[in-house]
């Protein structure tokens, strides 16, 4: 998952002006041919079911186009509303930058002067600013507060009061760590000093003045349109699912379309006009001295040819999205594909579109994600349940040879339950720290659930039937 840095300063009010939605430029052919024929060789090869891409160079539109089809079986086009997931974070940093511009707030003053209900089970709480919120300095983090795992909130209000018995797990302003909920600290903080909805606020400060009129953002898991749910690849094959449960509204909750992020990629590109001043957009552009890379809302990088971008990655566990602004040639890019951050298709996709549009060629997949992995489990999955039957069948036979202390031969039975009672921390470790539940796990890593849990289900049964063979003896 890509991480983003926020850093800015109190400067003076500049007053919002609507900005002229883009009128679309005459296409060059060297540019929408090659994308499209790149993003079907690339579906063909991996059978992503649908992806939406948007191409702009300074004030054009180059290309924006849908292809496939939405979980829902509706094409996708231009104008197919979809998941930006953490893509949104860009969104959120802009909001809390006019609020500093009109002199609402200070980045450098702490949160909890403008959001008394911002409290945690640790006194360093009170030096969080705003500032540490938007480049993820705060000493918040998945290692002390396991935002994923535990029960979710529904609402922004929700979501900063259960930090009430969070601890940090640095001091702020110390070390960077990528943690959603810093950015729904400050949306709920948007909320509060701006007096309205977040999404109220965002679509009268943001998407209005852009054009982008078909943009919005969502609570949870539940807000997601038909349009905006996505798939997992299970035995090389897209399979539409929902959403696991979850709350993103200020760090992961904006839906959009393809034309609406050409709007967007516009704007940054001419240095969001109206909306910030230049001084306002250099810092939302500098990473902190913690992470250099990560600036307020965007990743600082640079392409493989040496051009400097800024970009963001957004990673649903049924859709990914990813954004690139190429500041010096003017181009900026965004996809959004309907299947999740196990096989990163957005990323794959906005690499090679940026290779097109710097003049290269890029590679396509070899082929289908995670088929020969997910092949191997399938059998092994097989073969477990057809153990377990013999293993049951066999159960009289079992406990005639085997009495008293010889049936603690069935324990190395119940390891797959352990594991499977025990897979989040274990998760955690090999992640170095990050969260998720365990049902999300089964999102990133599903033909090993199934077999993890058809493994603990067959350990069970057998167990049961060779005690109740031994028992009935």
């Amino acid at each position: 998952m890509l991480k983003t840095v926020l850093a800015a300063l109190c400067l003076t009010f500049v007053p919002v002006t609507s900005v002229p939605a883009p009128v679309p430029a005459p296409v060059p052919a060297s540019v929408p041919a090659p994308v499209d024929a790149y993003v079907e060789r690339h579906r063909a090869a991996t059978g992503l079911p649908g992806v939406a891409v948007a191409i702009t160079r300074k004030g054009e539109v180059v290309h924006t186009a849908g292809y496939g089809e939405t979980a829902t079986g509706e094409p996708v086009t231009a104008a197919t509303p979809m998941a930006v997931a953490s893509v949104s974070k860009s969104f959120t940093a802009l909001a809390v930058l006019r609020l500093a511009e009109q002199g609402k707030l200070a980045l450098d003053q702490p949160v909890r002067r403008y959001l008394p209900e911002f409290t945690m089970a640790d006194p360093r709480a009170g030096k969080i600013t705003v500032r540490m919120l938007l480049d993820q300095t705060s000493g918040m983090a998945d290692t002390a507060f396991r935002e994923k795992s535990l029960p979710q909130p529904d609402t922004l209000r929700g979501a900063v009061a259960r930090l009430r018995t969070a601890k940090l797990a640095a001091d702020p302003g110390t070390a960077f760590s990528y943690h959603n909920t810093n950015y729904q600290v400050a949306a709920r903080l948007v909320e509060v000093v701006g007096g309205r909805p977040f999404a109220d606020h965002l679509a009268a400060h943001v998407f209005e003045p852009l054009g982008m009129r078909r943009t919005t953002t969502i609570d949870t898991d539940r807000g997601l349109p038909g349009t905006a749910r996505g798939h997992l690849y299970v035995l090389g094959r897209a399979v539409a699912l929902p959403e696991p449960t979850a709350f993103g509204n200020g760090s992961g909750g904006v839906i959009s379309t393809a034309d609406d992020m050409a709007r967007w990629l516009i704007a940054q590109n001419a240095g969001l006009p109206g909306l910030l001043s230049p001084q306002g957009v250099e810092e939302m552009r500098t990473g902190s001295e913690q992470n250099t890379d990560y600036a307020l809302g965007w990743q600082l990088g640079t392409t493989d040819e040496g051009t400097p971008v800024l970009e963001h990655g957004g990673d649903l566990f049924t859709s990914t999205a990813y954004q690139v602004v190429m500041p010096g040639p003017g181009y900026g890019i965004a996809v959004m594909a309907n299947t999740g951050m196990a096989f990163s298709d957005a990323e794959t996709l906005m690499r090679g579109l940026v290779t097109i549009v710097e003049g290269g060629t890029p590679r396509v997949p070899g082929g289908r994600p995670m088929l020969v992995t997910d092949a191997l489990f399938a059998l092994l999955t097989l073969a477990t349940v057809a153990l377990a039957a013999r293993g049951t069948v066999r159960a009289r036979r079992w406990a005639a040879r085997r009495t008293g202390w010889q049936r603690w031969r069935l324990v190395p039975y119940l390891a797959p339950l352990v594991l499977c009672a025990t897979l989040e921390p274990v998760h955690r470790f090999l992640a170095r720290g990050r969260d998720a539940a365990f049902v999300q796990l089964a999102y990133l890593y599903p033909t090993f659930m199934i077999w993890l849990v058809t493994a603990a289900a067959a350990g069970l049964t057998v167990i049961a039937a060779r005690l109740w063979s031994g028992a009935r003896r």
